[in-house]
């Protein structure tokens, strides 16, 4: 499967900004969508942000006009620009990346990284 590493997270005061990374590695597999999903505590985990390998974005609309989601296809790397943050943004954001090698699909996923959202 392909390894996700996630990086970025931290503790932000309202209104700030945060930059999330998630580097991949694994040879031989074709990456098609990655994306970001986030889950707070006590709720389901959530589709925050996703990119397909055409460069096709989608959001949550709760993040909409604040996140940006970006790909580097070269070093199979995605990004979550996060502005404008709100307490409510608080949760552990993971990684996802759906891959095919062979024929087959693979769905993997990252560690996850805290993200605090306070003053």
């Amino acid at each position: 499967q392909v390894q996700l590493v996630e990086s970025g997270g931290g503790l932000v005061q309202p209104g700030g900004s945060l930059r999330l990374s998630c580097a991949t590695s694994g040879s031989g597999f074709r990456i098609d969508t990655m994306a970001w999903h986030r889950q707070a505590p006590g709720k389901e985990r959530e589709l925050v942000a996703a990119i397909t390998d055409g460069g096709n974005t989608n959001y949550a609309d709760s993040v909409k006009g604040r996140f940006t989601i970006s790909r580097d296809y070269a070093k199979n790397t995605v990004y979550l620009q996060m502005d404008s943050l709100k307490p409510e943004d608080t949760a552990v954001y993971y990684c996802y990346a759906r891959a095919e090698k062979w024929g087959l699909m693979y769905s993997s996923w990252g560690q996850g990284t805290q993200v605090t959202v306070s003053s």
